[in-house]
């Protein structure tokens, strides 16, 4: 009897893990298709070529920040410091657009460079915690870009700029063509190269990779590096799509938004995993959520806690899968 139920017992856990792994791999695309439909039955106009801009407007963004934070979280960092740098880099924008976009636009993703520089030598070099080093990061770069853009938005009137956040090609956002290459080359990235590869060996054990001749120390610092760019790009989208610059508004809360793409996607915040396409689900899944809640004139106070229930759920189902 004994043996019998402990068998049952151990088959009840295989078949818990088995659920919990299939949902974190392939429950953020059935959500899609769910909300998706939702949306369609309550109106059709969800699904014209208008909605579909606003919707890529709002989530591209957050999509190319989420790529940054799932490369972090594939250490088992997290970095903080995404929404400070989105204002960063948008209040550099106006200030050097006289020596030219391009010339602006490089200083800018550079800025977003050197702050994940300084956030990865503290993960890496000095030891202090990745909460604790992009805290301190997201509290100071947001400082800097108020000082240095003043107490009052700029406004942005360089056409190429605009064009980035405005405009589009074929009916979508050149935006979402932007995110599209980045994606790629996340991707390949991760799935063709010793880079990738040493970055989920870092995730998964820094330990052993440390002991066997990994350079734990450089896949820190380019991870960061790499999040601090993208976030950068983000934020020059955004000022393109806002034509001004306001640091003091911009990025605030993207950095919850890109964590609960990435978590929602599947990847696991022990490290150890990065799912580039389940980070890009991630994401549109919860832009459609939002898209959901507010077309229902749903509270935004409520909607923030269906969000929280969802982080919780997919927090729940990511150690479930893990424990297998």
């Amino acid at each position: 009897m004994t043996t019998a139920v402990a068998a049952k017992t151990t088959t009840n856990a295989i078949g818990r893990r088995r659920w919990a792994s299939l949902t974190a791999k392939y429950g953020v695309y059935g959500g899609i298709i769910v909300l998706i439909a939702v949306n369609i039955f309550i109106s059709t106009d969800f699904v014209s070529l208008s909605n579909l801009r606003v919707q890529l407007y709002q989530a591209v963004p957050v999509l190319i920040v989420a790529l940054g934070m799932a490369l972090v979280i594939g250490t088992e960092g997290i970095d903080l410091s995404v929404g400070a740098v989105i204002a960063l880099s948008s209040s550099i924008l106006p200030l050097y657009l006289g020596y030219g976009v391009w010339v602006s636009i490089a200083l800018a993703i550079l800025a977003g460079g050197v702050a994940g520089l300084i956030s990865g030598s503290l993960v890496a070099f000095a030891r202090v915690q990745p909460i604790v080093a992009t805290l301190a990061m997201m509290i100071g770069l947001r400082g800097l870009a108020v000082i240095m853009n003043g107490a009052s938005a700029k406004p942005i009137d360089d056409m190429t700029l605009l064009d980035l956040g405005l405009t589009g090609w074929l009916s979508l956002p050149t935006m979402a063509y932007v995110a599209v290459v980045l994606v790629a080359i996340v991707a390949f990235v991760m799935r063709r190269t010793t880079v990738g590869r040493n970055l989920v060996a870092v995730g998964d054990n820094p330990s052993a990779s440390f002991l066997s001749g990994l350079p734990v120390r450089r896949i820190l610092l380019a991870v960061y590096i790499a999040s601090g760019m993208l976030a950068a790009i983000a934020g020059i989208l955004i000022a393109g799509h806002g034509a001004y610059a306001d640091p003091a508004n911009y990025g605030l809360n993207y950095e919850l938004l890109a964590i609960t793409a990435v978590v929602v996607g599947g990847t696991p915040l022990s490290g150890g995993q990065v799912r580039v396409i389940g980070t890009v689900a991630g994401t549109i899944f919860m832009q459609l959520v939002t898209a959901t809640l507010v077309q229902n004139n749903v509270k935004n106070s409520y909607a923030q806690m269906i969000e929280a229930v969802i982080i919780c759920i997919a927090v729940f189902v990511a150690r479930e899968s893990a424990s297998r």
